[in-house]
């Protein structure tokens, strides 16, 4: 059975120099309290291998400490080698033992696992990753993503305190990807302890992570939760083409003839195509600032089936095209982000705090 261990707390402080020929150098102070997943998003080069590598103990800060549960692994005069850190490591490769089939690389597992600290059964990790179809055969045998899935499910079965994923599924297709982000959803709604994953694909950060740390250049230039940072104006996200917020709530409603499903958020509902979700399930919806316009009132003469009451919030100019603004409003407490042109704000007469209706032309169903 998989356990809630609420006082997980991940703190980490490091400084390493590389050569003054790269200028590159690794400067960070986190604290990282609770037992979701953290991404560690950035631009290639940012620094964010080096820091899970740091955590790990497989590349050492000559300054730093960093402590799990107030356990200290580094300080100044203290090391903790790697196979001594309850961690489970996930690269980019799932870096099997090619002579074992997947089911003795997982008993190989079982066998350097803490067992005074379980997180989870042999049997949840298989049905978790539905891989006792393929139990019986070797690496070379397997797709990539299903080298993955038996990948994760070893690191898993350490029984860790910690959980690193290093760019999981960089070296899949996007077909491998849609396949096994599913089985990524389900460990980290279902596993209780840090998860720290890095990743430079935005998409896979919005429909995983509940905290971002965004690095570049070695050091944290933005950080806090998801759905908080993705919708907050001034933060690099909030000037992407395709700037977008997360959604999340419950599914209180389906119609099978219209194949609809309405998510409920606060007192307001979101209505999406209808997938595998059931009724009370939690999802995370995806909303594109293009697809989002305002109105100074509801219209029922419209295609459009979502319209939100909302309120202004905040609004910020297109630096790089200054005929577009980018405004976020508040449903509730839900930020949301429009993007539409000068000419609209002005007519408008945007103003903060004024009340306006969110018309959502579409959604993206994340989970």
């Amino acid at each position: 059975m998989v356990n809630r261990q609420s006082t997980n707390r991940l703190e980490v402080k490091l400084t390493k120099q590389y050569s003054e020929q790269s200028g590159f150098s690794l400067d960070v102070d986190l604290h990282i309290a609770h037992t979701g997943v953290t991404a560690l998003f950035g631009p290639s080069g940012s620094g964010k291998t080096t820091f899970l590598r740091c955590v790990a103990g497989l590349e050492r800060s000559p300054q730093g400490t960093i402590n799990l549960n107030n356990e200290i692994w580094q300080s100044r005069d203290f090391w903790l080698p790697t196979h001594q850190r309850p961690i489970g490591y996930v690269f980019q490769e799932a870096s099997l033992f090619p002579h074992l089939t997947a089911d003795e690389n997982l008993q190989f597992a079982i066998k350097r696992a803490n067992k005074s600290h379980a997180i989870i059964t042999y049997d949840e990790v298989i049905a978790l990753m539905n891989i006792e179809p393929i139990l019986s055969q070797y690496p070379q045998q397997l797709s990539g993503g299903e080298r993955q899935r038996v990948a994760i499910a070893r690191a898993l079965l350490i029984q860790p305190q910690l959980l690193l994923m290093d760019e999981p599924l960089a070296g899949l297709d996007d077909v491998l990807k849609q396949e096994i982000l599913p089985y990524l959803e389900q460990l980290c709604r279902r596993c209780r302890i840090p998860i720290l994953y890095v990743s430079h694909s935005l998409d896979e950060v919005i429909r995983l992570a509940d905290y971002m740390v965004v690095l570049n250049k070695g050091k944290v230039v933005e950080q806090g939760e998801t759905q908080n940072l993705l919708g907050t104006l001034g933060t690099s996200f909030s000037k992407y083409q395709d700037a977008s917020v997360l959604i999340s709530g419950t599914v209180e409603k389906q119609e099978s003839q219209w194949t609809l499903s309405w998510m409920n958020f606060g007192s307001q509902h979101i209505v999406f195509k209808q997938g595998n979700e059931q009724l009370g399930d939690t999802v995370r919806l995806r909303v594109q600032s293009k697809d989002v316009s305002l109105s100074l009132s509801k219209h029922n003469d419209s295609s459009i089936l979502n319209k939100l009451s909302v309120v202004v919030d905040d609004m910020e100019e297109d630096q790089q095209d200054p005929s577009m603004v980018m405004v976020r409003v508040l449903a509730e407490s839900t930020p949301i982000l429009a993007r539409i042109t000068s000419l609209s704000a002005h007519n408008l007469k945007l103003k903060k705090g004024q009340s306006l209706i969110a018309q959502i032309k579409s959604v993206a169903v994340l989970s």
